[in-house]
Order: structure tokens, then sequence, then C-alpha cells
């Protein structure tokens, strides 16, 4: 039985057999931040009815305190065991659809909002996949459990054990996604010391928005238990690769790749091109949902292959979208500008309705960039400013404003939500007194 397939009877008779004590109905905010309401499992058959209430106004982004009930609607297709904690009185998920009090949809769910996005792929007669690249790093606690930024190896790019001292705690959690139904494609250590990667096999974009939130949360779960702090923040320590989530984006019509196209020199259709084209013509509008924090940038700064440029390219690793062309299946648009705090619902939403309005405006891509981007990092730039993405989620947050079909992606709720809390929060650091600062300045002035 796969996941797809189940129901509240199979959810409940699975329950019972797996001797589930408790469960876990679980939900993003708008910011993408996992939260639950936790259940005893004899309230489970309440739960897959629909009738679970919780208060809206604490969560962010939701609601306000007159219109905090809200009710969690469970996705039977997500039930797992989590299989790091006792299997005696065991502890499962669900993940939740968010609805007003009234049983009418919650206008700011990202699931539901992401869910809306695809109806529209749909009705155009696509199912839209996804195959996600997950970077994190593994840091030391200190004395009382509390985060460092220093690493338990000094390995690199695929290195190995005893180089690579973060191979146990990654080998336990892919097993530990595989054991919760995932198919995982690869793992492995990444550039920076202490960064790992786990890449998983492409599906429909909504279980793959479900399985990034999921493995956020088993990652450092599990990694605690190895006395270790894993960390998606992108750019934690100052000149080494950040972390970053690229995605591989592709389009299915009757189970075909409609990316590929065997008689095109490049083996792209004209769908893969036009999709391509709206991607890069609202980048910058959907930068701050797919780059959210102010940190966010600081990678994107930098210059370890993390795309800085609106190009792509099919013959290197560094634009912002890389283009293979694999016969069939192995067709599609790798977008390397994500990092893993965003909240994947949202970023799905938007880049696919981005994509979809290439198609339908049948919107060209500028020809494929020849040299790579680290090479253009040194060079003279003449190129007008709109060629590269937002320096600072302040101006991501400008373009944001100015880039009506993303907002319309969102929906009214979660885009003046998210403006106001993303606002706030660039303020707050722009406004602030750096330790940079201090150790440049106050000296020699």
């Amino acid at each position: 039985m796969t996941q797809i397939d189940l129901d509240k009877e199979k959810v409940l008779a699975m329950a019972k057999e797996m001797d589930v004590e408790f469960i876990r109905l679980q939900f993003t905010d708008i910011l993408g931040v996992l939260k639950n309401v936790a259940i005893p499992v004899q309230q489970l058959e309440k739960a897959l009815d629909g009738e679970i209430m919780f208060d809206g106004s604490s969560i962010e982004g939701f609601v306000r305190i007159e219109e905090s009930d809200m009710l969690l609607k469970p996705d039977p297709a997500t039930f797992t065991i989590f299989p790091w904690r006792p299997r005696s009185g065991a502890v499962a998920r669900l993940i939740c659809d968010v609805y007003n009090a009234d049983g009418t949809p919650f206008a700011g769910c990202p699931r539901l909002t992401l869910k809306r996005v695809l109806a529209e792929a749909e009705a155009m007669g696509y199912a839209f996949t996804v195959g996600p690249e997950i970077e994190f790093f593994l840091f030391l606690t200190d004395k009382q459990g509390r985060p460092t930024t220093y690493t338990q190896d000094r390995a690199s790019y695929f290195d190995l054990a005893p180089v690579d001292l973060g191979e146990n705690a990654r080998r336990d959690m892919v097993l530990a996604l595989q054991e919760m139904g995932f198919e995982v494609k690869a793992s492995h250590h990444e550039v920076a010391p202490g960064q790992h990667e786990i890449d998983l096999i492409y599906n429909d974009g909504l279980r793959v928005a479900d399985q990034i939130v999921t493995l956020k949360y088993a990652v450092r779960a599990i990694a605690q238990r190895h006395g270790l702090h894993a960390s998606f923040m992108p750019k934690p320590i100052f000149g080494v690769a950040g972390s970053g989530m690229h995605l591989h984006l592709s389009l299915f019509k009757d189970r075909i790749n409609v990316f590929y196209d065997p008689n095109s020199p490049d083996g792209l259709s004209d769908t893969a091109l036009f999709f391509l084209g709206g991607l890069l013509r609202h980048v910058r509008g959907f930068t701050a949902i797919t780059n959210s924090l102010v940190n966010s940038y600081k990678r994107l700064l930098s210059d370890f292959e993390a795309p800085r440029y609106i190009n792509w390219s099919k013959q290197n690793h560094s634009p912002l979208i890389r283009v293979t062309s694999w016969p069939e299946i192995g067709t599609w648009l790798e977008v390397r500008s994500p990092d893993p705090c965003c909240n994947p619902y949202l970023a799905l939403a938007v880049m696919l309705k981005a994509g979809l309005e290439g198609i339908r405006q049948q919107v060209l891509p500028p020809p494929p960039m020849k040299q790579s981007s680290i090479q253009l990092y040194g060079a003279i730039r003449t190129a007008i400013e709109s060629d590269e993405l937002p320096e600072d989620l302040g101006k991501a947050l400008r373009e944001l404003s100015r880039d009506e079909l993303i907002q319309e992606a969102l929906g009214p709720h979660i885009y003046q939500r998210f403006m106001e809390a993303k606002t706030i929060e660039w303020n707050h650091y722009r406004t602030q007194i750096h330790r940079w600062e201090i150790n440049e300045y106050l000296n020699r002035f």
C-alpha cells in the first residue's frame, strides 16, 4: 500500500496495528515554520473528520484574535510514524490543511495556496513534478546544549569517514526518511566542513513540499540524538559555501515529460522554453518568497557557486537556472536560487505560477549564458541592474510589491501578511549595530 492510497479507515487501522498513542497534526505558518497540535489516538477519528479546532490568532500571519477559531483537516496520505520515537506507544503525524470555523478554506493556508496553483496547472493539462536537493550544516553544541557554529569535521565534497564525521548521523537520517516512505536519491557531504546534502527523487509538487518540511524536522530531531545541531540557515559561516535548496522542475501530461522534445536540437520543447521564460521574467518578484531571510542574500552575494545573475545555461553548474535535457524523464529546469528556509508550499506555488504564465504568454528566454557565473563575479559588469537578483531582503520585498502575478499566486491575505512580517524583519535588521561595524569603526573614528 502506498501512502497516496490511504484513506480514513486505513489510517485508523494502521494506527491501531502500529500501537500509536499520539498524533501530531502538522501545518506551517506563512513563514514556513512547522507547527503542530498533538492529540491522543482516541481523537484520531474526530481529527480525520476535520473536527479538531485550534487558536489561529497565535500563529504568525494567520488571523486576529476575534477570528481565532480554525479547523485542521488532515491529508490521510501524509500519515506516517516517527521512526526515531519509541515503537511502543508510537508517535505518528498527519499534515493538515487549515480551514475557517465555517468550513471554508482559509486564505492564509500555504498548503491550500499551492493546491490552488496546482489546480491551475491541472486545468491546462499539466502535472507539476519537483526533485529537491536540500543542503544543511551539522554543528557541535556547547555544554548547555546550545548550538555553535563549530563543525564536527573538516571534510569537503563527497568525502567519506573518518574525514566526514557526520556520516553516521546522515546515515540515520536517510534510514529514517526511507522508513517514512521517502525515496532518497542520494546523500553526501557538501563543499564546506560540516555541510551535507540529501536529494529526493522527483514527485508531485504537493508531496514534495510535504517532504521538505518533514525532512527538515526529521534531520534536526536525529541530529540532536547525535549531540549535533542541524541548521538550514542559508549562510551561517563567512568564507565558506552557503546552503541552498536546488529545485528540479518539470511538467508532465499523460505521464509524458512535456519539457522534452526529441526533434529539438537541444532536446528542449517550446513548452520548456516558455516555462523558463516565465521563471526568468518573474524571478525578481518571487525571490522574497524563495529567499525569505535577511541572511539569504549573504549566500546569493557570495562566490561559492550561488547564483547572483538572472541567466540560464546547459553548459555549466553555476547559472540561476541549469537546464538538463536527457531523454524524456531526465529533462528539467533546475532553479538554484532558493534556500531551505523558505516556505516550500509558497515557493513552489510562485514558481509554478510564473512558469504557467510563461506558457500562456509564450515568453521566450534570453540566449543561454556561455561562460560560468563564477567568472562573471570578477569581470567588469556593464549589464543593467535587472540582470541581477535583488541584493537584499528590502529590495526583494520591493520587487514583490511590483509583481502582480506573484501577488496573485500568493493571494491577498498571504501577500499582505508576508509583506508586513518581512518588512518588520528587514527594518529591525538594518537599524541594528552589528559586530562588524564595531570592529571596523570604533577604534578608527
